[in-house]
């Protein structure tokens, strides 16, 4: 397959204030399926995710915990990280904003923001949220208290330093006017300019001065950037930028990244704060940030005090990991909020992954070797059915290509899991057993058991960015490698010759109660 190019996808990186979600943890999951589909497609593919470790709310939950910042981090990071590779992402870069390159690498562009007059000293006197590490004005309050988090917010007066977000408002406004593929979905962008950018950007703390765990301004130690700053260039500092015109070829090959997925909560830290920041560098906006919706649970917002909190590590422990993907992945739309339920997932599992995909693999391998002895044939002896089911499966690259480029991934799993319903429906209009009792239909069911086995190949190809260990164990009982996209794009790759493994259940029936 040609060499598309490079592609970057990151996520935001996560807050190590305590164990990641499963809210947390759809993004890494959404992030990971997007740049499996891409090196599917044969783009150099750069996929980077990792910790967000420095702040107040850090330094406070660490005194509580009796460990020192570092200490918690640490192990708030390898907590993260461990979530990670139990959902199987395939990240290429695990960033930590405690790594000495990045804090180096952030002194240098506070001080050339400083130097260039774009930050400046001044004092903040406004309402702070604490857990969200953001100060607010009394308007933008909703019922008195945070509007991101809806928790209580306390006066604060201290010294600071200040970017001039202001200076960059008309170009940042005529960038996203002329590039509407920026921010996605749509809506965000009318929210982004409605509320933020039109009525006037404020100039924004960079530096704090009340407590120390963060990065020091290394001209005046009394201060410690503010955690916007230090968080959102990780998707530069990572790559060698340099802010002494030193940048390195990584970095030159790499920037602009092509996709920012985070969540709708930050989009205005990504959409706003950061190409200002970029701007004011000197360097190429990313080419698209994605808002994603939340996983909710069917009460609400997860949260501790509430006790409705999920782990996907728990999930994973009782429905495997592909199981557990499938449901983030299918279940989540593209702009508005899923939700989550056990009874939804056992229903998923049961309805989709047990009786659509596994039952088809598992009954036409069996077939196969029941009347071939494993060995896969076809004599193509073709009948008009045939066709209407080819067709739909070569259907697959066009239809799944559009969904994933628009990201919207449940509905490339969907076209997907349509194309298992014809292989079924097929069986049942083919009747293989029927076949298999006739004498002179033998030619026949070869051809009709090929065009299931050749299909379920096509499928398990497509279905490799999302469920990458139900897809290798379906290839493997077909005993095929040609897995490339490719393969897809013609119907007929699969050897006749081939002898099949032997069938596996790919999923387990989950037994409930009335």
């Amino acid at each position: 397959m040609e060499n598309k190019g490079k592609y970057y996808i990151s996520t935001a990186i996560a807050y190590t204030s305590g164990k990641p979600h499963i809210g947390n943890t759809y993004e890494i999951v959404l992030a990971d399926a997007i740049a499996r589909y891409k090196r599917l497609e044969g783009y150099e593919v750069y996929f980077q995710t990792g910790t967000d470790e420095h702040g107040e709310k850090i330094e406070l939950k660490a005194k509580e915990a009796n460990q020192t910042p570092q200490e918690f981090v640490d192990e708030k990071a390898a907590q993260i990280k461990e979530i990670w590779n139990i959902m199987n992402t395939s990240y290429d870069k695990f960033v930590r904003t405690t790594d000495k390159r990045h804090e180096e690498v952030v002194q240098h562009i506070f001080k050339k923001m400083y130097d260039q007059g774009d930050i400046y000293k001044g004092e903040y006197e406004g309402l702070y949220c604490t857990p969200c590490e953001s100060f607010w004005t009394e308007s933008q309050l909703v019922d008195g208290k945070c509007p991101d988090c809806g928790r209580e917010v306390q006066p604060k007066k201290e010294e600071a330093y200040f970017f001039k977000l202001s200076k960059y408002q008309d170009r940042l406004i005529k960038h996203i006017e002329s590039h509407p593929e920026f921010i996605q979905p749509p809506a965000r962008k009318n929210e982004m300019i409605n509320n933020f950018i039109k009525p006037g950007l404020q100039d924004l703390c960079v530096s704090r001065s009340s407590f120390k765990w963060g990065i020091p301004v290394d001209f005046d130690d009394k201060h410690v950037v503010y955690v916007w700053l230090d968080a959102l260039t990780n998707y530069i500092t990572n790559i060698g930028y340099d802010t002494d015109g030193r940048e390195t070829e990584e970095f030159k090959h790499k920037w602009p990244a092509d996709l920012h997925l985070i969540g709708k909560d930050i989009i205005r830290f990504h959409t706003i704060y950061w190409p200002c920041f970029l701007m004011s560098l000197d360097l190429p906006l990313p080419k698209q940030v994605f808002g994603h919706p939340w996983l909710i649970v069917s009460d609400g917002k997860m949260s501790k005090s509430l006790g409705n909190v999920v782990y996907a590590d728990d999930l994973v422990n009782e429905f495997g990991v592909d199981a557990v993907r499938y449901y983030f992945l299918h279940e989540i739309p593209f702009a508005s909020d899923g939700i989550f339920t056990r009874e939804l997932l056992i229903e998923r599992i049961n309805g989709d992954l047990v009786n659509i995909l596994g039952n088809l693999v598992n009954r036409t391998i069996s077939m196969n070797k029941k009347y071939f002895d494993g060995i896969v044939k076809d004599h193509k002896v073709s009948e008009d059915i045939d066709k209407e089911l080819i067709d739909s499966v070569l259907s697959l690259n066009k239809k799944v290509t559009s969904k994933m480029d628009e990201l919207k991934v449940g509905e490339a799993i969907q076209e997907i899991f349509d194309v298992l319903r014809k292989c079924n429906k097929y069986i049942d209009d083919t009747c293989p057993w029927l076949l298999a009792k006739e004498e002179c239909k033998q030619d026949r069911l070869g051809t009709v058991l090929y065009n299931l086995l050749e299909s379920i190949r096509i499928c398990a190809i497509y279905l490799s960015p999302f469920l990458p260990e139900t897809s290798e164990k379906i290839l493997k009982q077909l005993n095929t490698d040609i897995n490339t996209l490719d393969s897809t794009i013609e119907f007929g790759k699969l050897k006749v010759g081939t002898q099949l493994s032997e069938p596996v259940h790919l999923f387990n029936r989950i037994e409930t109660k009335d």
